[in-house]
C-alpha cells in the first residue's frame, strides 16, 4: 500500500490510447515515473513527450518475449519497478464460427500471453526486492460472457483466472495482484458497442481512477463502475434460467452482437491487421 503515487516507478502497456493513455496521464501528473509500451511507437512517443522526463516510451509487442526484453532495457533508467499495469488488449468482434484462426490466435496472444509475458519479465525483480504490485486490466466479460465476443471473453476469463492464481502464488513474496474489470468503456476498442440497459458507459478516465485506487489501496478485484461488482457476482450465483432472464431484461447478452459495424470499421481493421501480418 502506498499513500502517494509520487516517486513510484510504473510500467503501463498499451499506453498510446484509451485506458492506457488515461492511466499514464493520471500517474505522470502525480509524480510517478512511467514507462509506456505500445506497438504504435510514433503515437506512444507523442504521449510521452507531453511530460517532463518522468515518462519514457518504447515500442512493445506484449505477445513477444524478446520485445519485452528490449523494452525493459530501453526504459531501465526509470526502474526498479514498483507497479506493472498489464493493460494492452484487442477486441475484434463477430461470430466465432466466422472468426479467422489468425484472429483468434492474435486475441489470445495479446490478451493472455501478453499478461503472462509481462508478469514473467517484470515480477522477478519485484520478488527480489520483496514488494510490488501487478494490475491486470481484464473486462466484465471475463466474469459474464456474451455472444459475438467468444474468444475475447475467453481471453478475459483467462486473465481473471491467471490473476487469482498468481495472487496466491506471489503473496508470500510481498507482491499484490489486482484484476480490474470495466464494463463498456468509451474508447476506440469499444466503438459502436452499446451499454447494457441500466448501465451507463464509463470513460477511460473512470477506469484510470480505479487503477489508481488499486495502486494506493490494493484489492483483489475492482469493477468499473464499482457498483456493478456486486450485481455481476450475485447474478452468477443465481440459477441459469434466472441469469438468462436478467440478460434478456438488461440486453447485456446483446451488447457485442448489436455493435454498430460501421462505427467499428476502423478499429476492426487495425485490430485484425496484426493477425494478417503475423500470418504472412
Amino acid at each position: 500500500m502506498s499513500s502517494s503515487l509520487a516517486g513510484l516507478s510504473i510500467i503501463v502497456t498499451g499506453g498510446a490510447r484509451g485506458i492506457g493513455r488515461a492511466t499514464v496521464d493520471r500517474f505522470a501528473r502525480q509524480g510517478a515515473k512511467v514507462a509506456v509500451g505500445d506497438l504504435d511507437l510514433a503515437l506512444v512517443t507523442e504521449v510521452a513527450s507531453a511530460y517532463d522526463g518522468n515518462v519514457a516510451a518504447a515500442r512493445l509487442d506484449v505477445s513477444d518475449v524478446e520485445s519485452w526484453t528490449a523494452f525493459l532495457a530501453e526504459v531501465d533508467h526509470l526502474g526498479p519497478w514498483d507497479v506493472l499495469v498489464n493493460n494492452a488488449g484487442i477486441m475484434p468482434l463477430g461470430s466465432v464460427l466466422k472468426e479467422p484462426e489468425s484472429v483468434a490466435r492474435t486475441i489470445m496472444d495479446v490478451n493472455v500471453h501478453g499478461v503472462i509475458n509481462g508478469t514473467k519479465a517484470v515480477v522477478p525483480g519485484m520478488v527480489d526486492r520483496g514488494r510490488g504490485h501487478v494490475v491486470n486490466v481484464a473486462s466484465a466479460v471475463g466474469r459474464v460472457a456474451v455472444s459475438h465476443g467468444a474468444t475475447y471473453s475467453a481471453s478475459k476469463f483467462a486473465v481473471v483466472g491467471f490473476s487469482e492464481a498468481i495472487r496466491q502464488e506471489l503473496a508470500a513474496d510481498g507482491i499484490d495482484v489486482t484484476v480490474v474489470l470495466p464494463t463498456v468503456v468509451q474508447t476506440e476498442l469499444a466503438s459502436g458497442v452499446p451499454a447494457a440497459r441500466g448501465i451507463k458507459p464509463v470513460t477511460a478516465e473512470d477506469v484510470a481512477a480505479v487503477i489508481e485506487a488499486a495502486v494506493l489501496k490494493p484489492r483483489a478485484e475492482m469493477w468499473v463502475p464499482r457498483w456493478t461488482q456486486g450485481l455481476g457476482k450475485s447474478a452468477l450465483a443465481l440459477p441459469r434460467f434466472v441469469q438468462d432472464a436478467m440478460s434478456r431484461a438488461t440486453k447485456a447478452g446483446d451488447v457485442l452482437s448489436s455493435a454498430d459495424t460501421a462505427a467499428r470499421a476502423a478499429y476492426e481493421e487495425r485490430a485484425r491487421r496484426g493477425a494478417r501480418d503475423a500470418k504472412e
